[in-house]
Order: structure tokens, then C-alpha cells, then sequence
């Protein structure tokens, strides 16, 4: 019998989110790889935290890789003539990076197969969000069938698995769930226009959800604030 624990590849941001998730798959027995990508992001705040947090939980190895959405923009977060929204608004925000998690979740898929691993975790949201297409279950669920066509291991008989354990939660029940498990939020970074410490502007969306989920969940706010 082999006792030796899965590995699973897990999608890291270093957001509040993803970390909750690299709780939860650790929590779970697997073996953690954590990918972080640096995409062309209005700031690298993001990836100094998913260093720190990869440290703090315990991965097994974490990779940053280079891409560059930059490239075709598109999005607030990728070209800066585009203003971040403080807002909110109707519809799917200008914060939408086109393809982001498809892209993403199809490196990460590459990094499994490499690493003789099924399982990719991913932190989307479809409650608390911010109407982003590629959070949907429906999206998740496509890319898992997507995962079982399109590679060598899924035709030689082994079932790739998506999880998204937050997906259905509100951002106060992740915010709960990752405080029982350990998760300095402090070392976490959501803000889409934190400056290079990670200091959060408190006005977008990412800084509006996030402060109130830890208001809804009766737990101090540790983000840093411009005001």
C-alpha cells in the first residue's frame, strides 16, 4: 500500500483567497506546489506576499512564472491607461484580465502532469466576486473535462480534479475558515493597486470585499491602508 501523500499544484496569488485555499489543500494531506504567475500586474506586491505565505504554510516548492498579458491588455489590471474602478458599476468590471484563470489553470495543468499530479487548486469565488466569468462553476467545471481531453495523462486513464473549495463560500466564511487553519492574513496583499509594500488603497473592489468580509466575520482587519 502506498502511504505517501498526493501532491496537488496550487494556484497562488498571494491574495487572501489562494492562501485560504493552500491552507485548506494542506490541510487536506497533499503535498504542495505552489505556482504564482507574474503576469504584467499593475504591481509586484502580490508576488512578494505569495513568497511569504508559500514560506509561512509550508510548500514544497513554489515557481513564479513569467508571462506577459501586458501584452495584449485589455484590462485595468494590464494596461495602465485603464483606471482601477472605486465604484463598483454594473456588469463585468474593467478589472477582468481576458483569460486570466484559463491561462493560468493550464499552466498549473502543465506543472501537474510534470509532476505526476491530479490535482489543481484554485481560490475563485462565485459569491462574494466581482462578476468575473472565470470564477463560475460552470467555468471550473469545463476546464476540468478540458484537463482529461488535452493530456497525456488523462488519455492514459488518470482523472484530473479542479477543486475549488471557496467557490461557494462567502468571503466571511473564507476568512473564517482560513483563521482556524493558520492563515496570517497580515502577509496576504488583495488590493489591485497596493503600492510596492503591499500598503492597500482601501477604495477598490478587491479592498471593498475584503475588509468586509473580515467585518462579516467579527475578525480585525490586519490590511495595511493608505488613509
Amino acid at each position: 500500500m502506498n502511504d505517501t501523500p498526493s501532491k496537488a499544484v496550487i494556484l497562488l496569488s498571494g491574495g487572501l483567497d489562494s492562501a485560504t485555499v493552500l491552507a485548506i489543500a494542506l490541510a487536506q494531506g497533499y503535498r504542495c506546489y505552489a505556482l504564482s504567475l507574474d503576469y504584467g500586474q499593475r504591481h509586484r506586491a502580490e508576488l512578494a506576499a505569495a513568497r511569504q505565505v508559500a514560506a509561512a504554510l509550508g510548500v514544497v516548492e513554489h515557481k513564479i512564472l513569467s508571462l506577459s498579458l501586458d501584452a495584449i491588455g485589455g484590462s485595468a489590471l494590464t494596461d495602465r491607461a485603464i483606471a482601477v474602478p472605486e465604484s463598483g458599476g454594473e456588469g463585468i468590471p474593467v478589472t477582468y484580465v481576458p483569460a486570466r484563470n484559463t491561462v493560468f489553470l493550464a499552466l498549473a495543468l502543465g506543472w501537474a502532469e510534470v509532476l505526476g499530479s491530479t490535482d489543481l487548486f484554485v481560490g475563485v469565488n462565485a459569491v462574494d466576486y466581482s462578476g468575473y466569468p472565470d470564477c463560475r462553476p460552470a467555468f471550473i467545471s469545463a476546464f476540468e473535462q478540458l484537463a482529461n481531453l488535452a493530456t497525456k495523462a488523462g488519455v492514459e486513464g488518470n482523472v484530473f480534479r479542479v477543486h475549488a473549495p471557496l467557490i461557494d463560500m462567502t468571503k466571511a466564511e473564507i476568512i473564517r475558515t482560513g483563521a482556524g487553519l493558520g492563515v496570517d492574513y497580515a502577509l496576504t496583499v488583495s488590493c489591485y493597486q497596493a503600492d510596492a509594500d503591499g500598503v492597500a488603497c482601501g477604495r477598490c473592489d478587491a479592498c471593498r470585499l475584503r475588509a468586509q468580509g473580515f467585518h462579516a466575520a467579527g475578525i480585525a482587519d490586519p490590511t495595511r491602508y493608505r488613509f
